[in-house]
């Protein structure tokens, strides 16, 4: 019997979860367990603040937890732990004679550095390291290119994995876990034992956002089937004020407590049952979006976390620390940003088209140091997601994946079309 250790981190669900589902089926029993990195968590020391905010951690933590009662109600539990996985699993390896870990590949640097340095530890103790691709609608073995060769235009990475690609099916949840239950599974902490104040949502905030798989679920259902929104995604999905302008998915896609494969199945539903119109297209758009940046994060590497990026050269910026300060708390003075960034600091939400303008401003009107503003938005945003943070940054800023090399905004002509009424601004200033 090779029991295995199943170690969680952005993939926090039970429906169409790979390495759940494999290590159910596999003989031996199942020691779930998720792990609160401190390095995480960190102060950026040039920049005064820490990595993850506190709304962020918020719905982590309640993610974290959300799991562990779905796990509790198939006969099994969630081992928390904080501290460095590469120290943690392998005490747990020996403590459960485990045989193998499952775990999801990683395309970050961070992670990346994490996982090789828990496969070297774990090579002492003989025991494997079994990763599954789960984090992309497209799964890498399918799509039409070596990692290298990845397309670096979105339009060509698109038309070529829609004639190529064909979406995987899901994988259901298991039917009962056979729990390995030889270790203490500890508490799930609160944000101030991750060093993390704690901070509560504005109740302005476009939506109340929870974490975990059953609001996940919830959240679709509402969209897609009760108020029927998704037939016409397209038409408002640049919008600025309530919960309906968007499906509102990406922090729950963020953490994996749903999977891009599971929201491309319910939109086929969808497109078979009620509907099938520009708007459905483009709501599986955005998930190809948000796979190019998965694919692009995994070509190159740390590069994308650096000023120069990996096309391109860096607009001229003069790193000035007070500007950057006062356009953090939505104080510059320029009405439509400044509600954008009272939205992001009180909510850890806002629109696309919001951030789109706001990353523009801070670049190119006020020559800071785009990293900065990803910095910023990585703390504050509770659907951050590496890949597409950064990379949307860098696109931004020209050393991306922008064949135009930037795109700069008119924050005048950007209101005129998106807040007219300046009804926006007036709901946030």
């Amino acid at each position: 019997m090779s029991n295995k250790i199943v170690w969680f981190k952005n993939d926090l669900r039970l429906k169409d979860n790979e390495m759940l589902f494999r290590a159910c089926k596999s003989a031996g029993k199942v020691l779930p367990l998720y792990i609160f990195d401190p390095r995480q968590f960190r102060k950026l020391a040039s920049l005064d603040f820490c990595k993850t905010g506190g709304l962020k951690t918020k719905f982590l933590i309640e993610s974290v937890a959300e799991l562990r009662k779905s796990l509790k109600s198939n006969g099994a539990d969630l081992v928390v732990r904080i501290g460095k996985p590469e120290e943690i699993i392998p005490e747990l390896v020996a403590k459960a004679q485990v045989k193998s870990v499952y775990l999801s590949k990683e395309v970050t640097h961070e992670e990346l550095q994490v996982i090789d340095n828990l496969e070297n530890a774990l090579n002492n103790q003989c025991v494997i390291l079994e990763q599954f691709w789960q984090s992309t609608l497209l799964h890498e073995e399918d799509v039409p290119w070596p990692i290298n060769h990845v397309p670096q235009v979105f339009t060509d990475f698109r038309k070529e994995s829609e004639k190529e690609t064909e979406v995987r099916e899901e994988f259901p949840k298991p039917e009962g876990i056979d729990y390995l239950s030889v270790v203490d599974a500890g508490d799930i902490p609160e944000a101030e034992d991750l060093g993390i104040k704690t901070e509560k949502s504005d109740k302005r905030g476009v939506l109340k956002f929870v974490g975990g798989e059953k609001a996940a679920w919830k959240r679709l259902k509402d969209y897609f089937w009760q108020k029927d929104k998704l037939s016409v995604y397209k038409e408002t999905r640049n919008g600025l004020l309530g919960a309906d302008y968007s499906s509102k998915l990406s922090p729950w896609l963020a953490v994996g407590a749903i999977s891009a494969k599971s929201i491309y199945f319910e939109i086929k539903r969808y497109e078979e049952e009620r509907k099938k119109n520009q708007s459905t297209y483009w709501l599986y758009f955005e998930l190809l979006w948000r796979d190019f940046y998965k694919y692009m994060a995994k070509q190159n590497g740390a590069a994308m976390f650096n000023k120069n990026g990996f096309a391109g050269s860096p607009p001229e910026n003069n790193d000035d620390f007070d500007s950057f300060e006062n356009w953090k708390k939505g104080e510059t003075g320029e009405a439509f940003i400044d509600a954008n960034m009272k939205e992001l600091l009180l909510t850890g939400y806002m629109s696309n088209r919001g951030r789109q303008i706001v990353a523009s401003y801070l670049i190119y009107n006020l020559k800071v140091n785009w990293t900065w503003g990803a910095a910023w938005f990585e703390n504050r945003l509770i659907d951050y997601d590496p890949c597409s943070n950064w990379l949307n940054w860098a696109y931004i800023a020209g050393v991306g994946n922008d064949p135009r090399q930037g795109r700069q905004f008119n924050v005048e002509s950007q209101q005129q079309r998106h807040d007219p009424k300046g009804e926006y601004i007036d709901y946030w200033l």
